[in-house]
């Protein structure tokens, strides 16, 4: 693998991260299996895209493109908690419907940002080239993420957030309103892939409507393989694990792509991509079987 092959999947890795935070929030802080990051991940790069066209400055786009993925996580949440809509079901409904709505954004299927600033213009005006400056710039803000929600996890309202998604029925019994705990959530969970779908299209130079394919199945196997790497004891732990399957997920897909000798090339990289998730939800078990105890002699 070349130097440029390796610092683009540390990149994409890092982009990532930021979705599997938002994977891990619904999937295991809520227990809410949550569809709607297909689309909440393009809807972040269609709002910042559009915005940056227009004239906006790269960081207010991002914000917006955050804000925007926010609402969609909202959208699921009171459909669930409001609507008694079953999770997976209300997600599916937000997902099919932010289809239209990027589409609805961008007024095309897909936006171009050739020769519009962005957040990692700064790195130009430092002399940074580039293949360096989108994994510094994108590393600082998984570092930064990952502080914000390790201090949130850890305050009253992220404990009363924990205690709704471990247990809802003891939580609703010790006085904390429940479904407020799945809106605020599921908000901060997409507004993250939002995030990641905005930083994604800045570093590609394009936001497309078929941007958000698969994110989910990213996501999962992200969290799923650094738990298993990393037993999430704690909740740094498990931001950290969320880091590291990230990075060697995408460090894995591009080996495969690069290994002359497997044959693969760019069109498999849905093969790939369903054979690393399938090792992700297998590895735990197998790590199991491999450490069990054997008992006292």
């Amino acid at each position: 693998m070349s130097q440029i092959a390796f610092l683009g999947a540390i990149e994409v890795g890092l982009v990532f991260a930021l979705v599997a935070f938002g994977v891990f929030l619904s999937f295991r802080i809520l227990d809410f299996p949550d569809l709607t990051v297909d689309g909440s991940f393009p809807l972040g790069g269609a709002v910042c895209a559009t915005l940056i066209t227009f004239g906006w400055n790269p960081w207010l786009a991002t914000l917006a493109a955050i804000t925007a993925g926010a609402m969609a996580g909202g959208v699921t949440a009171w459909l669930n908690v409001r609507l008694k809509i079953l999770h997976l079901l209300a997600s599916i409904l937000t997902m099919m419907a932010l289809y239209s709505i990027n589409l609805r954004i961008m007024g095309k299927p897909n936006v171009a940002l050739l020769g519009e600033p962005t957040v990692l213009s700064v790195f130009d005006t430092l002399g940074v080239k580039y293949y360096y400056a989108a994994p510094i710039g994108f590393a600082v803000v998984v570092i930064a993420v990952a502080g914000f929600l390790l201090f949130f996890l850890k305050s009253e309202l992220g404990l009363a957030m924990r205690a709704a998604g471990a247990n809802p029925h003891m939580a609703k019994a010790q006085g904390i309103n429940t479904g407020f705990m799945i809106m605020v959530g599921m908000a901060l969970s997409n507004g993250l892939v939002a995030l990641a779908g905005a930083l994604f299209a800045q570093s590609t130079g394009n936001a497309d409507i078929t941007m958000g394919v698969g994110v989910i199945l990213v996501g999962l196997a992200s969290v799923i393989g650094g738990e298993a790497l990393l037993t999430p004891r704690t909740i740094l732990l498990a931001l950290l694990g969320c880091v590291i399957g990230s990075i060697l997920y995408r460090l894995a897909v591009a080996a495969a792509l690069n290994t002359d000798f497997l044959g693969l090339q760019a069109q498999d990289l849905n093969l790939i991509t369903a054979a690393l998730v399938a090792m992700a939800i297998v590895l735990p078990t197998a790590k199991r079987a491999v450490f069990k105890p054997t008992g006292r002699p």
